[in-house]
């Protein structure tokens, strides 16, 4: 119902589908509680994402002794998607989806997608703080992620956009020009 949006996380799922992502979350969260900081990340059910990532920057740039300000975010899709510990810096984030493409798992970067499938998963993708002025080259699209298929947001008293979460540089051999024609972009969560 509308009035549990104005309270909650930005969902359009049926009230069915909501009520099991919520409880999907609440076990993500107990779980964090009960067995400390998890190798990996639901990203899909953090509810402010950004304050997630800034906090990913600020223990790199705390370990470091490097100005906030100085830093930006690498991405990779690590090959072990089942890693057995955490990574130095950064953090493992699963649970995202991309909408007009698909990954491909042999070539390890953006393909066209299936025919009739809207949606595919992505891999685990290593979200790393780096230094600007170190941030790696290589052919790749920049990905939007957004929390809902909607694509729009309001921007929220705190300068971030109630939809749009950041956009993410994905391997890719075609130039960014023909995702951004398809419309290519990742979801948090889906409509169902």
């Amino acid at each position: 119902p509308g009035w549990w949006l104005a309270n909650s996380y930005p969902s359009l799922k049926p009230l069915g589908g909501y009520t099991n992502d919520l409880i999907e979350r609440l076990k993500f969260f107990q779980t964090w509680v009960d067995n400390g900081i998890p190798i990996s990340f639901w990203i899909s059910g953090i509810y402010f994402t950004q304050a997630f990532t800034t906090g990913a920057s600020q223990n790199f740039a705390r370990r470091y002794t490097i100005p906030i300000d100085t830093l930006t975010f690498d991405f990779d899709m690590p090959k072990d998607q089942h890693p057995k510990e955490k990574p130095v810096n950064g953090v493992y984030t699963y649970g995202v989806f991309l909408e007009g493409c698909k990954w491909d798992w042999e070539t390890w970067q953006l393909t066209e997608s299936d025919l009739k499938v809207l949606y595919s998963p992505v891999p685990m993708i290593w979200v790393v703080p780096c230094k600007k002025t170190e941030l790696r080259e290589f052919p790749s699209y920049e990905c939007p992620l957004y929390k809902v298929s909607t694509r729009k947001g309001v921007l929220s008293t705190t300068g971030h956009s109630t939809n749009f979460v950041m956009p993410i540089r994905m391997s890719s051999s075609r130039p960014e020009a023909h995702w951004v024609k398809r419309g290519v972009a990742m979801l948090t969560t889906l409509d169902t």
